[in-house]
């Protein structure tokens, strides 16, 4: 069988420092908190120690951004604040290989996903928003929408970088300071975000960068001079935030897990639906909320779609994420990958048939074969439970109706896709299915003006587009 030569991008493109401060005022600070190490995935090696928050860090960080809105942000008119927001996006573009580089070392995910996916798109959140600053008024939300404030924000692991463009570009464009947390395990990359923010002149307290374990995240949520909180993570934390938050008056959005069914009827383009089916999964080793992690197959095409979907995962190559040739990386963590390790056993234990592709995996770091489950049932932990892993649950259906019952017979709601050659069949499903967001013939294809979000226990508010400012706006 023919082989790809290893193609490895040069780590020290990353610019990697053995230290990093959090971001206050303008600022970068040491904090209160014991430092926290960063961990390659991909190597276990440790990248850096960070600077973490205590409680005083977190007041220090919401004064300043009071400040900031007070006295700046929040009386700038829109036009001059699209300057500040359009030089970000240049300068993310400007610092773009370094920012993937930087990526990959932190959080495992591929080089090329890096390069040509988070980078890219967490520019275009800014470019986008740059673009609304000054047009708000003609948003649809009446003649005088205003910012609520002071914005904390939690963002998740799986994409450090392009989660803090999704938070922080719409509540700049729309005139509010931002105190944000990265992800313990991930912080490197929005700590350069700080950098470049600096680099951007913008004035200081408009943006805090927090590092910091999950107090450091629940003392930014619970702060009373936060006016709204922004989260994505899990549901579990999703509802604790909620329950604090009820009946405060402050806004609240949040994007939380996912159990999103990939449905292929008969008609499909099984070819092209294989590698949708591949992408829906597989991206990102499936650290992804709206992972298409449960795939529907009509029956009678279900033994031709398998087959074709096991050579073409088996083509996959796991390895070191730095490597422009590698499509599945590293597991962000141990603790993740205990969880995917424990869940597949379940599904062993609970009677589905598992095939694992016969990848080699390297000798260090956290990996996981890409695994594919058939035989599987909707009462199987496998098929409730979002595994947040490369791994896939095949269940079969007989009928449309079949397919949009089993389709929805989840708690969650975030997202969906739909694999036919025929429209009406397209638009019948998508009317039935309670998902944010439905795919039609593709998978995972996201762009900063379309709304995304979800429903039930994958939460509610929706973040891009015209929709996601509304969050940000007093209307």
């Amino acid at each position: 069988m023919w082989e790809y030569a290893p193609a490895p991008e040069s780590r020290d493109i990353a610019n990697l420092k053995p230290n990093y401060r959090m971001f206050i005022d303008g600022q970068f600070v040491e904090g209160a908190g014991d430092p926290l190490k960063t961990v390659n995935p991909g190597t276990e090696e440790v990248l850096a120690e960070v600077s973490t928050a205590g409680q005083a860090d977190v007041d220090k960080a919401v004064k300043a951004a009071r400040r900031a809105y007070e006295r700046v942000w929040g009386r700038m008119p829109g036009a001059e604040r699209a300057k500040y927001i359009f030089r970000i996006a240049r300068l993310i573009q400007e610092r773009a290989r370094e920012l993937a580089v930087l990526e990959s070392l932190d959080n495992g995910k591929p080089i090329k996903e890096s390069r040509d996916v988070d980078v890219p798109t967490a520019a275009a959140h800014f470019f986008y928003h740059a673009g609304w600053a000054d047009k708000l008024g003609y948003a649809g939300y009446g003649p005088d929408p205003r910012p609520l404030g002071v914005v904390g924000q939690v963002i998740p692991w799986n994409f450090p970088l392009l989660m803090a463009a999704w938070k922080i570009a719409p509540a700049l464009a729309t005139g509010n300071t931002v105190v944000i947390k990265p992800a313990e395990t991930t912080p490197l990359t929005a700590l350069v975000l700080a950098e470049i923010i600096q680099q951007a002149d913008l004035p200081p307290g408009v943006v805090n960068i927090l590092a910091g374990a999950g107090d450091v995240g629940a003392a930014v949520v619970s702060h009373p001079d936060v006016d709204k909180v922004a989260f994505t993570g899990s549901t579990e934390v999703g509802k604790i935030i909620q329950r604090q938050l009820a009946g405060t008056g402050r806004r609240l959005t949040l994007e939380l897990g996912g159990k999103a069914a990939n449905i292929v009827f008969d008609d499909a383009p099984l070819d092209q639906a294989v590698e949708g089916i591949v992408n829906g999964i597989f991206f990102n080793q499936g650290h992804v909320c709206c992972a298409g992690s449960r795939l529907l197959v009509q029956e009678s095409v279900a033994d031709e779609l398998l087959e074709k979907l096991h050579v073409r995962v088996s083509t996959l190559r796991v390895g070191d994420p730095l490597d422009k040739n590698t499509d599945v990386g590293a597991i962000n963590s141990r603790e993740q990958l205990t969880k995917i390790q424990e869940l597949v056993e379940s599904g062993d234990a609970e009677g589905a048939e598992r095939w694992t592709s016969a990848c080699p995996l390297p000798d260090k770091g956290f990996y996981f074969a890409p695994t594919v489950f058939s035989n599987v049932s909707q009462a199987m932990r496998i098929a409730r439970e979002e595994i947040f892993g490369p791994v896939l649950s095949v269940l079969t259906f007989r009928t449309p109706d079949e397919a949009v019952a089993k389709a929805n017979n989840t708690p969650y709601g975030l997202s969906a896709g739909i694999w036919t050659e025929k429209g009406s069949r397209i638009l019948w499903a998508a009317q039935k299915m309670r998902a944010g967001v439905v795919w039609a013939n593709t998978f995972n294809r996201f762009d900063p003006t379309a709304p995304f979000g979800g429903y039930q226990e994958s939460g509610f508010g929706r973040e891009g587009g015209r929709t996601g400012l509304e969050a940000y706006l007093d209307v």
